[in-house]
């Protein structure tokens, strides 16, 4: 780890982060780029559900994996698994929440599904997406489809969620544009002898 990233995690006392939001949020992303920078092991909850050929893993299996990566010392994960939640967000001290307007992951989910159709990008375990499943929206096996079930009960349910009990223990940083996201990024990439600030 470089001196710079060094500085920069004395500013920031969080070790174990989770990246919540709707498909296309730009989750993994903003994960990926938290985890490189300070050096974490990045934990893709899509790599530990999904087996080859799109077989979704058997729940304990799931599980056990989510527990296994989060045993370390520091991790930035990126996922909304309702099965491994109690698991993962009980080892967190961040959540970072992506709530952004429709449009613009509406948008971000259209050129992705194209993209990854048209160059056949390895996903996890050697999955590969087709464009046509996505484009089927009355199908459950569509992105789209499940982006119009899941916005608006996410907005719903997140509050509630960080809300309970057993998870006073988190704090949470609440986007609701990229924009801000990118911002805060580049303040705390930019000035690393500042505080984080949490809600």
């Amino acid at each position: 780890m470089s001196n710079y990233n060094r500085l920069l995690m004395s500013a920031f006392p969080y070790k174990r982060i989770v990246v919540i939001g709707t498909t296309s949020s730009g989750k993994s992303t903003l994960a990926k780029r938290l985890a490189d920078g300070f050096g974490f092991d990045f934990i893709e909850l899509d790599a530990l559900h999904w087996e080859q050929n799109w077989k979704v893993a058997e729940k304990e299996i799931f599980r056990e994996r989510a527990r296994a990566a989060t045993q370390v010392e520091s991790w930035v994960a990126a996922g909304n698994y309702s099965q491994v939640r109690d698991i993962v967000w009980s080892r967190a001290e961040l959540i970072i929440w992506l709530d952004y307007p429709f449009h613009i992951v509406l948008w971000r989910l259209l050129t992705r599904t194209i993209r990854r159709g048209i160059t056949q990008e390895r996903l996890w375990n050697g999955n590969r997406e087709k464009v046509w499943w996505h484009l089927r929206i009355w199908s459950e096996d569509s992105l789209i489809h499940w982006l119009f079930k899941t916005y608006w009960r996410r907005k719903r349910e997140i509050p509630k969620l960080l809300s309970l009990p057993e998870h006073n223990h988190l704090r949470h940083l609440h986007f609701k544009h990229p924009h801000e996201a990118e911002a805060w990024l580049t303040n705390l990439s930019s000035s690393p002898e500042k505080k984080l600030k949490t809600s």
